[in-house]
């Protein structure tokens, strides 16, 4: 039977505890927003001792399901100040549910300045000192990790930023090469394994009984329909547009639609855009060889793969890997073109542990600011290293964009609850941006990926600048609520929302292993209920319905070229999760 550990830093104890019937059909998202509501006082300090973090495999990561090694991370945000839940792809989330791990709930504080590690195996939990990976990167305290542990485990841990208690810290994980490059990073939640002086958890999978399923024909079955639709799929399937271009194949398509957020939200495009596309990764991956590649994987049975490798100009690597998201935030959001610039601030921040949206934020909140000029990619370089020294100006940059705007009275601030927005122009994009507004983790694109629908067509395409979608965001959230509760990756969403069979695959998986009897519209029941606790949570902590709100400055300065102006009322935004 799956069990949950109980981690108690203030004195390094470890307590196994039977899996409580309320928590028997939720994992992933679900379960750690269920147990942070149950436990976590909304009023406490994001910092302090009765905060937690919660760490859950999604329900069907560790099997055989195709693209479902994803594990949830969850807490109260220093970011935010609600509730949050980040995620990764990552063979961490496969094994812990191999280990039959439910969930890891870590709480108190250490009474001194000691580090500690966690290992975690089918024998024993065990801690260890970790002051020796103090204040070092993980690109050199990973591959130490891996060689006292070896090459069969995974790995979770912070960086300095986590250290340093900063607000853009997120939790990385290691992918399936052993790097550490997969994040679950908004929200600050390093920050929190920092207070708590928890540096990093290594789980072995050496003798891992395996998860428990209660229907394996069911299980299979579901897995063989969700399988084939995501290997037919344009967006999913190998040579389609993800694995051949990464998540970065938008960047023209955004740039096209007029959406891509340039210059601190000043344009809707860039004129640079192509250099720093997913289609020029490609060409930068075949004209430099070596270990360039796109096409690559988080994790172990991922089917998609569209994460890549990108090479330095000699061939050897530069960094894995460069997102979508991260590729708009330190380029054209800081009107940076230079693929090998990014590269190396996208590696920075793996080493240090940061969030590359809320970097890039805070980036061209800098710029904006007059600290550095926009398309400036050395300031932007040294800005960064500023966090990594943690000097005076680094500990402003490292708690993020919002905190870098107020410190520097720029008005033009893109942020949601305090956090970043992410690579989407709300203004041209009308059901991102309602979604920026009203989910419950602040600017969070994956909270309920309209993009699916409004710029890629799948489900049947809706026109960007309609103003009449309460429906389809709140249907977008709903669904992936429980989408993140299930460990499979956010990018199911293309094959289950236009090939029937898919869709019934995911629920006949989900079945199978829990010997439940869901039916599509428990989907939206689950996904509703995961949202309306996290909005209770937020409602708790003092976030009202003024949070729910995009930056007044959106609703003033048209964005060109579409001269767009942020014109949803409150009134339809406040009718969205009602």
């Amino acid at each position: 039977m799956a069990k949950i550990l109980r981690i108690d830093m203030g004195n390094q104890t470890v307590q196994w505890q039977d899996v409580e019937q309320k928590y028997h059909q939720l994992g992933g998202r679900g379960l750690t927003s269920r147990i942070v509501s149950d436990e976590v006082d909304p009023q406490c300090h994001p910092l302090g001792p009765n905060n937690k973090i919660v760490i859950a495999p999604g329900l069907v990561s560790g099997t055989s399901a195709a693209s479902s090694g994803r594990i949830s991370v969850g807490g109260k945000s220093p970011l935010t100040g609600g509730i949050k839940e980040s995620n990764a792809g990552t063979n961490w989330a496969q094994i812990a549910g191999r280990l039959r791990i439910k969930a890891i709930i870590i709480e108190g504080m250490p009474q001194d300045d000691t580090w500690w590690g966690i290992h975690i195996s089918n024998e024993d939990v065990t801690f260890f000192n970790a002051d020796e990976y103090a204040g070092k990167g993980l690109y050199d305290a990973y591959p130490k990790l891996f060689e006292k542990y070896g090459s069969k485990t995974a790995l979770m841990g912070i960086g300095i930023s986590g250290e340093q208690k900063m607000s853009m810290a997120g939790i990385c994980f290691s992918d399936k090469e052993n790097r550490p490059s997969r994040f679950a990073a908004r929200g600050g939640l390093g920050a929190v394994l920092g207070s708590k002086h928890l540096k990093f958890i290594v789980v072995d999978g050496q003798g891992a009984p395996g998860v428990e399923i209660a229907d394996e024909a069911l299980f299979k079955q579901g897995r063989k329909k969700l399988t084939d639709a995501l290997m037919n799929h344009d967006v999913t399937k190998p040579g389609g547009g993800l694995n051949s271009y990464g998540t970065a194949v938008l960047v023209n398509i955004l740039n096209e639609v007029g959406g891509l957020p340039t210059r601190n939200f000043r344009e809707g495009r860039f004129k640079g855009a192509g250099k720093i596309s997913g289609e020029a990764m490609s060409e930068l991956c075949k004209k430099r060889g070596g270990v360039g590649k796109m096409g690559h994987g988080c994790h172990n049975g991922c089917v998609i793969q569209c994460s890549n490798v990108i090479p330095d100009k000699d061939g050897n690597e530069l960094v894995s890997v460069i997102e979508y998201e991260t590729t708009w935030a330190l380029g054209a959001n800081c009107g940076i073109d230079d693929l090998d610039a990014i590269g190396t601030m996208t590696r920075m921040c793996n080493d240090m542990g940061i969030d590359t949206i809320e970097a890039g934020g805070m980036l061209g909140v800098a710029m904006e600011a007059g600290l550095i000029e926009f398309g400036d990619s050395k300031g932007a370089i040294k800005l960064l290293e500023e966090i990594g020294k943690n000097t005076p100006l680094g500990k402003i940059l490292g708690n993020g964009t919002e905190a870098t705007a107020k410190m520097y009275g720029v008005v033009r601030c893109p942020t949601v609850k305090g956090q970043s927005l992410p690579a989407y122009e709300p203004r041209v994009i009308k059901g991102i941006g309602m979604t920026y507004a009203v989910n419950p983790m602040g600017g969070d694109h994956t909270a309920g990926y309209t993009i699916a629908s409004e710029i890629l067509g799948a489900g049947g395409k809706t026109d960007p600048f309609d103003r009449d979608k309460a429906e389809l965001v709140r249907n977008f959230i709903y669904t992936t609520a429980f989408i993140d509760t299930s460990g499979h990756c956010l990018f199911i969403a293309f094959a289950i929302l236009d090939i029937p069979t898919g869709f019934e695959g995911f629920v006949e998986e989900c079945n199978g292993l829990l010997g439940t009897q869901w039916t599509a519209d428990d989907v939206g029941r689950i996904g509703k209920e995961v949202i309306d606790r996290e909005i209770a949570f937020n409602r708790a902590a003092g976030l009202g319905v003024a949070d729910d709100r995009l930056p007044e400055f959106m609703k003033y300065e048209k964005v060109a070229p579409h001269e767009g102006l942020w014109d949803i009322t409150d009134e339809t935004l406040d009718s969205v999760l009602a």
